[in-house]
């Protein structure tokens, strides 16, 4: 069975985010005062084959502690659906 996955993955909050204070300023520069503490992280989606979603799941999570996500700046969370 195959499974979509949607990773979100982000900049810790105790973290500076150098990308989401350069965008809070420009914001400013715009003349949008209004929006504020931006932080800027990364979207993944991928594909994977299982037997089923707690499998998918269990894949997934593997990927992100290995590969996606670095554990020590970065948070993430995930979805799984069936495709």
């Amino acid at each position: 069975m195959k499974f979509k996955a949607e990773i979100d993955v982000m900049p810790l909050k105790e973290l500076l985010d150098p990308q989401g204070k350069a965008v809070t300023s420009s914001m400013k520069n715009l003349g949008l005062p209004e929006v504020d503490n931006v932080r800027i992280g990364k979207h993944i989606t991928l594909e994977i084959e299982a037997a089923d979603k707690a499998t998918a799941e269990s894949k997934v999570e593997e990927a992100c502690k290995k590969l996606l996500a670095n554990a020590i700046m970065e948070s993430y969370a995930f979805e799984v659906q069936p495709l």
